[in-house]
């Protein structure tokens, strides 16, 4: 088989293939049942691997699908990962944690989003503290999302976007749409008012599989900011920091990180990467996000609210659902084999020098 064959026409072929590709390698499988159906029916589960020593306490964990949708890419860099045998060049004492479709409602969907409308990577906020404010979202809200999808409801909303970028620049319209909020369920980027299924389940993941674990490398993948095919490498720590000064001597130079205003991403609230070491108190954590670029941002910044709508306002069933489910597919999938190519080359590297600072 080929790299191309390692990625996925939809979510329940991607499940096969890297249950399939998982066992072939010798990895422990275990499945976390989602509660919902899939967009065709199919059950939903979020399908995790183990390998290497049971006991490892350098462990490196690969997750795909944070962001749903997103995981045509994290799910194809898995499986090609596995496929090519890598598990057999791991060092003694390290293995490799890899998490599948940890949003597997928003894979078969073909959303972003969890099944609360919640952007898994502006969750993981304290619930029992003032959640954060975003008051460039609270300006443009309506427009972001607006309660129809006409092509005059569309011209209307462009005006309203239009003239904050105009007025305020695109640094900030960039912040104030994908910082993060939390007073639009029906709209995007929003956190909700409790962890998700998701989150909760990854919790769990790391409860059960890192506990025992002193030094942890994390590689999330994501897609959908920057040149086509090119995987930008991004660091939740400032760039001066002991977290930034540590992952550069694991990946080298070329690292963003949005605090340090270097990124393509804006900085966001509620990250995955920056709770992680939350979560795993005794571990010295490394987490690192591949984004890897699809289309233009104003692409897929209207691929996304075009979704919101369709979820919020429109039928997501109906045969006038098609042709925005297939723009969202396309603004977070690079659905070509250079592009493929350049996603499977780009996380093997990454993954060998992860395995490779994890081993000293």
């Amino acid at each position: 088989m080929t790299t191309i064959d390692s990625f996925s026409a939809d979510y329940a072929s991607a499940r096969v293939k890297f249950r399939e590709a998982a066992a072939a390698a010798g990895g422990g499988l275990d499945t976390f049942v989602h509660p919902e159906p899939g967009r065709h029916g199919e059950t939903l589960a979020t399908d995790v691997a183990w390998i290497g020593p049971r006991d490892a306490e350098r462990v490196l964990v690969m997750i795909s699908g944070t962001h749903g949708v997103e995981g045509f890419c994290g799910s194809g860099a898995q499986v090609d990962w596995l496929r090519r045998g890598e598990a057999s060049r791991l060092s003694a004492g390290v293995a490799v944690l890899l998490i599948h479709a940890i949003n597997p409602y928003g894979f078969s969907w073909l959303r972003r989003v969890t099944q609360e409308n919640v952007d898994l990577n502006r969750n993981w906020v304290d619930f029992d503290a003032s959640l954060p404010a975003n008051a460039g979202y609270e300006e443009i809200a309506a427009a972001v999302v607006p309660e129809t999808w006409t092509e005059a409801a569309q011209t209307a909303s462009a005006k309203v976007l239009g003239g904050f970028m105009m007025a305020k620049g695109p640094a900030a319209f960039q912040q104030a749409i994908s910082g993060g909020q939390y007073r639009h369920p029906r709209g995007v980027f929003y956190g909700g008012v409790a962890p998700t299924w998701s989150r909760r389940t990854q919790m769990a993941i790391y409860a059960q599989y890192l506990g025992q674990a002193a030094r942890v490398g994390v590689i999330d993948y994501h897609t959908g900011l920057g040149p086509w095919g090119f995987g930008e490498r991004i660091v939740c720590d400032h760039p001066g920091s002991a977290g930034f000064a540590r992952a550069e001597t694991w990946y080298g130079a070329g690292l963003t990180s949005p605090s340090g205003g270097t990124s393509t991403s804006a900085p966001i609230s509620g990250d995955g990467l920056e709770a992680a070491p939350r979560l795993l108190p005794r571990a010295e954590v490394t987490g690192m996000a591949i984004e890897v670029g699809t289309q233009s941002l104003t692409e897929v910044l209207l691929a996304l609210r075009a979704d919101a709508w369709l979820h919020a306002h429109g039928d997501p069933l109906s045969p006038a659902a098609a042709p925005i489910k297939a723009a969202i597919r396309d603004a977070f999938y690079g659905d070509a084999d250079d592009w493929k190519g350049m996603v499977a080359g780009q996380s093997l590297l990454a993954t060998r020098q992860a395995l490779a600072a994890l081993a000293i």
